[in-house]
């Protein structure tokens, strides 16, 4: 079985589709020729050709209106928002017409668009380069909202996308683009949405993240297993849908949660997953919730480091609900 980074398996998972399925285009800015800025669309354009894999100006709005129109007749198009950053001046063709026109259609026109863009920080981008929108999508009803952590469930969450008929916003962690790296195997499978995926198993504490999160939050429960805490990590890989029966479970067999994502934390998804846990399983919990997230500043340049959470932000919280009494 191969080895593949992300980005392999999202270009696997791209041209895999294309092929199956004449209808899928790829559009975005330097996708064609240039393989795109991470290399996610390498080799496309000259096995598709520039019918299929099309380069477009830097205008974020044309490029989700023009999949939105693509959409409507029949296409199956895959735009790319170079990072997710500049995804917001298409915010209000995603929000406003891409999320809403299946529903207001009466299911009569399918909205199959699947927005690709890489986010977050980790790489030194700075204010415009390392933002972590999530939460603004998952807040728009008619959209869901995938994150993978690593390239065997990027390759089967994008597949699995790729072949509904609702949009989807497909979050990219750029900051393991290449260091997270696994098996992934030859030819065609899928990874459904709304599926979260145990790590690891625990029985003193339950620890939801995704993304690049997931493998500090991993980090983190290593060094916490030394410390005696036994932590039960979920990737929760689709944050819309969501399964929140695996998320349950697991809290009411260990009482104590840690929620880590490293947008701003008023008001991010872990403020969502808080509330439902403690509508759902409140007598079930030993502890606080505990959230470890981003600050309530833009993303900084210089203290990118300190801004992220880390092992030790997530050890600390995990300590403080385990031994609250």
């Amino acid at each position: 079985m191969p080895v593949m980074n992300i980005i392999q398996a999202v270009n696997d998972a791209l041209r895999i589709e294309m092929r199956r399925d004449q209808r899928v285009v790829v559009l975005g800015e330097d996708v064609g020729k240039f393989g795109g800025v991470f290399r996610a669309t390498s080799g496309l354009f000259e096995e598709f050709g520039p019918d299929r894999v099309i380069d477009t100006p830097l205008a974020e709005a044309g490029i989700i209106g023009s999949a939105v129109g693509m959409a409507l007749y029949g296409l199956r198009p895959v735009p790319e928002i170079q990072f997710a950053d500049f995804i917001y001046p298409a915010y209000d063709q995603i929000v406003n017409e891409l999320a809403k026109f299946r529903y207001r259609s009466g299911g009569q026109y399918p909205a199959p668009v699947v927005i690709r863009t890489p986010y977050g920080g980790g790489i030194r981008g700075g204010h415009y380069h390392s933002q972590s929108p999530e939460a603004y999508f998952v807040h728009t009803p008619g959209l869901k909202v995938v994150i993978p952590s690593n390239p065997y469930d990027a390759k089967g969450l994008l597949l699995s996308a790729m072949r509904g008929e609702d949009p989807v916003i497909f979050m990219e962690p750029k900051r393991v683009y290449r260091a997270a790296r696994g098996e992934v195997p030859e030819g065609d499978y899928t990874v459904p949405l709304g599926q979260a995926k145990i790590v690891r198993e625990g029985k003193g504490i339950t620890v939801l993240a995704y993304g690049a999160m997931l493998h500090t939050v991993i980090e983190a429960a290593a060094k916490a297993a030394e410390a005696g805490i036994d932590a039960e990590v979920i990737d929760l890989r689709t944050l819309l849908p969501l399964d929140l029966e695996t998320v349950l479970t697991s809290v009411r067999k260990t009482g104590r949660v840690c929620i880590v994502h490293e947008a701003p934390r008023t008001c991010g998804y872990g403020a969502e997953l808080a509330a439902l846990i403690a509508e759902k399983a409140l007598t079930s919990l030993e502890a606080p919730i505990e959230r470890v997230a981003g600050f309530d500043t833009p993303f900084p340049y210089t203290l990118e480091n300190e801004y992220l959470p880390s092992p030790e932000r997530v050890m600390a919280s995990m300590r403080r609900a385990v031994e609250f009494q």
